[in-house]
């Protein structure tokens, strides 16, 4: 899979953007804050159907207009579509092959990403809520059926939490029993799906961390759901009152979180820098596998300005397990890891929202 064109018009700071990618390393180059991860932000949203930089959606139009507007072509092993994204200043909207989407949720397998930024390189001391993030972007893309539980989930947890807020006004414990029994049902699903995911993850992860830390450490994600499938029944009942008094739902998948271990050390805790970023290197490596194994080819890679946060050995190891992959980097200046793996399809230089090519590449 590879993007072969991409068109952006109002977005951010790009009035109008035509560009034709190659199915190998795709360079962006150029100073800080001249537009280079918009257009990699613009993927995201096209695979996503939202922005991995801000949850102000309108912030991503261009300064005084009223929409903005990505178009991208997807190459795929037996295909090619289209994707049509189109975000105002009240809504957004999608159409696939020209054919409008009745939910943007829809968007996910359309292009399948993987995305690699230096924010990724804090997952590890970052809040659950991120890690719960990383875990619902990889399932969502692969598992529609995880995709539409987890809505449903948030959906009825968002309901719960209303009845809570009323219920001092009316006592009454039929309608948290009517939802309860609704978010159990949703959130099994999650809990399992996800338990599913970390072995999967953790099987592939861990023989990718062995083999950048030279057989010297093993890796463990270990997932801790805040409830296990089998008592949330009883969990909900036990915590009704705190939740009453609380007026918010105390357990359930959005209340999960992961831990990682090298050796058997917490590597949030007893962890160096570079250990965790190696973790967080081996998972990302992990997703491009596990991406591969359900969709059958591989998905493409955004790397925005990772490169200078990694050292040469970890910068070594990343093009050794992203052969074949469509790669688009943001940078500075093209490290040397780059250039070494001989691959370079194009070079853009990006300066105050103008992409020129850089011939002779």
């Amino acid at each position: 899979m590879y993007i072969k064109e991409l068109s952006l018009q109002d977005f951010r700071s790009y009035e109008q953007l035509d560009i034709a990618l190659d199915h190998g390393i795709n360079i962006f180059r150029g100073d800080n804050a001249q537009g280079k991860t918009n257009i990699l932000e613009a993927i995201y949203l096209c695979a996503t159907a939202r922005s991995h930089r801000t949850h102000k959606e309108k912030e991503i139009i261009r300064w005084g207009e009223e929409a903005a507007h990505v178009k991208l072509q997807v190459k795929k092993k037996y295909m090619e579509d289209t994707i049509d994204f189109h975000l105002s200043q009240k809504s957004k909207s999608a159409l696939v092959n020209k054919m409008p989407i009745g939910k943007l949720g829809e968007l996910f397998g359309v292009l399948n990403i993987v995305m690699f930024s230096p924010e990724d390189l804090q997952l590890i001391k970052n809040s659950p809520k991120e890690r719960r993030r990383f875990l619902d972007i990889e399932l969502c893309q692969i598992d529609k059926l995880y995709y539409y539980a987890l809505r449903q989930y948030h959906k009825v947890l968002k309901q719960r939490n209303l009845v809570l807020k009323q219920f001092l006004k009316q006592k009454d414990h039929s309608m948290l029993d009517v939802w309860d029994m609704q978010l159990e049902e949703y959130a099994k699903t999650v809990i399992e799906k996800r338990i599913a995911f970390i072995e999967e993850l953790n099987e592939i992860a861990k023989t990718i961390h062995s083999d950048i830390s030279g057989n010297k450490e093993a890796l463990e994600i270990v997932y801790m759901p805040s409830v296990e499938p089998y008592e949330f029944t009883d969990k909900m009942l036990k915590y009704r009152e705190k939740d009453i008094l609380y007026q918010t739902t105390s357990i359930g998948p959005h209340r999960d979180d992961l831990k990682f271990l090298i050796n058997g050390m917490d590597v949030k805790t007893y962890g160096s820098q570079g250990q965790q970023r190696t973790v967080v290197l081996s998972m990302k490596l992990a997703e491009l596998k596990i991406m591969k194994k359900y969709i059958g080819e591989e998905p493409v890679l955004l790397l925005d300005d990772v490169l200078s946060e990694l050292d040469d050995k970890r910068q070594t190891d990343l093009f050794k397990y992203t052969e074949s992959i469509q790669t688009l980097i943001t940078c500075t200046g093209v490290e040397q890891s780059v250039w070494n793996t001989q691959k370079i399809g194009k070079l853009y230089n990006v300066t105050k929202g103008y992409v020129t090519a850089e011939e002779g590449i």
